[in-house]
């Protein structure tokens, strides 16, 4: 009777337990090892090609606030790309070694680069909201050198906090002989790293609510700066550059909502919630969907990098101006050679014709 008293209270007193180490179905591997791959290769290229623009322009000399913070969006996006290989591997081994390289490098990493895509975001849309509401002189947060600071700040504070993650994941994992199914990493956690696993999750949710709050305030203050404006003098120039800038606010927030909004919505859940099998499959397929659009943050983020730097669509427009007068250059230097070659040939004509005339006079 005191032992299954004792097997009853053991079981009741670790319930996360249970439901972490539950087997789910893999059915959905497939579709979303096909998902990332392809989110992989279109990222990796979109934002190498951004990454190539902004650092390797031979007239990158005079910066601006805004060009830095989209230099580090676009590095943050760069390495969510890198990121996903590992995870792509991870889906389709069942190694405990792969696994634990997933979870001690790979997951945190790209984690890592999603908060500082997340940060970042927040901060383009400050400096375009900083712009609007000071047109004419310049916000100490808009000069270079504080957005230097900001955003080494920014990489500073989410280094430090992954690495003491990591650091304890290291140190206190929990042994592993076989691969559970799900691919989260919460099988490699002791009871004191889950404490600060659920304690960064709640840190993140908090840091994702301030940039929202923030991201639909600047939407709604240029939306009545607009209204205001379009009141006063509906066609004027102040008008059209308050309502561009709030079209491009509005792109900035569907695209940080769509990426963004449903990871957090589950994520809490998943951590805290989970009781039973079937809820932790539940949650474990809601969050690796949730993820799945996080990723596609990588693809669209190229968007926001045309309508918010002048700089950015001012070398695309260089490069297909370039290319155009290359071919241009090319095809009048053909047309010079053709023409050349028509004149040599008929001065030859001409030369062939003169020398039968005077060989014809002679013999007369």
């Amino acid at each position: 009777m005191k032992i299954a008293q004792k097997i009853l209270l053991a079981q009741l007193s670790s319930p996360d337990n249970s439901s972490t180490h539950c087997n789910v179905d893999t059915s959905a591997h497939i579709f979303f090892l096909v998902i990332h791959t392809l989110m992989f290769l279109v990222g990796l290229l979109l934002n190498g090609f951004t990454l190539k623009v902004y650092f390797c322009r031979a007239q990158q000399k005079v910066s601006s606030s805004m060009t830095i913070y989209l230099k580090n969006l676009a590095a943050a996006d760069f390495m969510i790309s890198l990121c996903l290989p590992i995870r792509i591997v991870n889906y389709a081994s069942s190694s405990v070694s792969i696994r634990r390289v997933y979870c001690n490098f790979g997951a945190v990493a790209f984690y890592l680069n999603m908060y500082a895509s997340i940060l970042f975001m927040g901060y383009i849309a400050a400096n375009r909201y900083l712009k609007i509401v000071r047109p004419l002189e310049t916000h100490i947060l808009q000069t270079v050198r504080a957005a230097h600071i900001i955003s080494t700040m920014t990489w500073v504070f989410l280094l430090a906090t992954i690495s003491t993650y990591v650091t304890l994941l290291l140190l206190t994992q929990e042994p592993l002989s076989s691969v559970p199914s799900a691919v989260n990493c919460d099988v490699l956690h002791s009871k004191q790293l889950s404490i600060l696993y659920k304690i960064i999750h709640t840190c993140s949710l908090v840091v994702f609510l301030l940039v929202l709050v923030s991201l639909v305030f600047f939407y709604y203050s240029t939306t009545r700066r607009l209204s205001l404006a379009q009141q006063r003098l509906p066609a004027s120039s102040t008008s059209n550059k308050l309502a561009k800038s709030r079209r491009n606010m509005l792109v900035l927030v569907i695209v940080f909502c769509v990426c963004f909004l449903p990871y957090h919505l589950v994520r809490l859940p998943y951590t805290f919630l989970r009781r039973s099998c079937s809820q932790s499959q539940g949650f474990f397929y809601l969050k690796e969907l949730t993820i799945m659009l996080s990723v596609l943050n990588v693809c669209l983020d190229p968007l926001i990098y045309f309508i918010f730097c002048k700089a950015f669509r001012a070398q695309l427009s260089l490069r297909k101006v370039f290319s155009t007068t290359q071919g241009a250059t090319q095809g009048a230097n053909t047309e010079r050679r053709c023409s050349d070659g028509r004149m040599s040939t008929n001065q030859f004509n001409r030369k062939m014709s003169l020398t039968t005339t005077t060989k014809q006079i002679s013999v007369l």
